[in-house]
């Protein structure tokens, strides 16, 4: 309700502050033009009997001028009483004026607004974010809602029947590696992607321990590409398990910054993007798509963002040995070191994040430093980075608990 009175008030002052000009404009607070010339005539009369008064002029004279000014007098008062209905309307288009602002603020908010939407903090947003990441649909509501799959019309009539005996082979051979990796490169290939994640999924199951990240990654993706694009929460399970295999993984640092940015995390998105422009290569599947939509990223992160050579690689961080070795110099020496490096390392993980083990070493370095508030800051924006993460959420725990940071 306080919105609206605002508002409210607001399109009045407009209104009347609108209509005071419109109305000095068309003569409203400006004399009018027979005001001025009443006054110079009466002021000329005037001036005529003084004249008499002194003998400068004789009395038939006047008398004649006396009779012309009074003509003139007559002509502008009537001139005046003409004109003084024309400010009437001016009211009742101050009226129709502030009618109009009213009405047109009001529809203007409801076609682009958010009726009945408060405003947020922060902390708000950021909890919203966690929320809908945590209640958004599953991979099989999104693939449902999805049209079903349609074969290529193009398809030769040679590969549909390959195809179908690949599928009935492999149904009859639970364990057939090969089988199933060619089925999910098919399937993928003939645009069946929910097929191809489906495959994949028991190509994982037949390598068990030897599974690599790059497996993983492929099933993900394809989880992905079957949902129309969405990262649903088993897509984003078997990106993070990717990463801990391979941290460096760039693919799946990719999709887990679009889901951050379909859950309301641009934040997250820009440094996780940002970060693999930076590390490159230029030929990276990845790169392209970050290209087309970092700077978008970057506006909602609210950043002012120029987009960076890609492949410029990153800088360290100090380590725990080189806090160590700094224990010879002097104190004020020792804060520089480690602060010019505590600084790089700040910098680098604030554009394009990292692996938890270098947010462990930024906030215990920090705490070393005596900046515990800095220090809680970047362990409450790693435990965020890591949600879900349960072998990163350790290692930034552990860093946390030997800051005396962590809750």
């Amino acid at each position: 309700m306080t919105f609206w009175i605002i508002s409210a008030a607001m399109a009045l002052l407009v209104a009347l502050m609108l209509g005071r000009s419109l109305l000095r404009a068309q003569g409203g607070d400006i004399p009018d033009a027979s005001e001025y010339d009443l006054k110079v005539y009466r002021d000329q009369l005037a001036e005529v009997e003084r004249d008499v008064a002194r003998g400068v002029i004789p009395h038939e004279d006047a008398e004649r001028a006396r009779t012309e000014i009074s003509r003139r007098i007559l002509a502008a008062d009537a001139s005046r009483s003409s004109a003084a209905p024309q400010n009437a309307p001016n009211r009742v288009l101050i009226g129709a004026l502030a009618i109009l602002l009213g009405a047109g603020s009001v529809a203007l908010y409801l076609w682009i607004g958010q009726p009945g939407y408060g405003d947020l903090a922060l902390k708000d947003r950021i909890a919203f974010a966690e929320q809908m990441r945590e209640n958004r649909p599953s991979q099989q509501a999104a693939v449902d809602s999805l049209p079903p799959f349609v074969p290529q019309e193009n398809l030769s009539d040679d590969f549909v029947t390959l195809m179908e005996r690949l599928r009935e082979t492999v149904a009859g051979r639970p364990d057939d590696l090969q089988g199933y990796m060619l089925l999910a490169q098919n399937e993928a290939r003939m645009g069946n992607f929910a097929a191809a994640a489906a495959a994949q999924e028991n190509l994982l199951r037949i390598k068990a321990e030897s599974v690599t990240a790059e497996d993983i990654a492929d099933y993900g993706e394809l989880l992905v590409m079957a949902a129309g694009g969405y990262v649903s929460p088993e897509a984003e399970t078997a990106f993070r398990a990717a990463l801990a295999r391979d941290e460096t993984d760039g693919r799946s640092r990719y999709y887990i910054g679009l889901m951050m940015i379909q859950t309301g995390r641009p934040d997250i998105t820009f440094r996780l993007w940002d970060g693999l422009l930076r590390r490159g290569p230029a030929d990276a599947d990845w790169i392209e798509p970050i290209l087309a939509q970092i700077e978008t990223v970057a506006q909602l992160a609210g950043v002012n963002y120029t987009v960076p050579a890609i492949g410029t690689g990153d800088a360290r961080g100090p380590s725990a040995e080189d806090i160590e070795n700094a224990g010879q110099m002097t104190p004020a020496e020792r804060m520089e070191m480690i602060g010019g490096m505590v600084e790089g390392l700040s910098n680098r993980l604030a554009t394009e994040g990292g692996p938890p083990q270098d947010w462990a070493r930024l906030i215990t370095s920090l705490a070393i430093m005596g900046n515990p508030d800095q220090a809680l800051a970047v362990y409450t924006n790693a435990m965020e980075v890591f949600a879900g993460d349960p072998g990163a959420e350790d290692i930034i725990r552990a860093a946390g608990s030997q800051a005396g940071v962590a809750e």
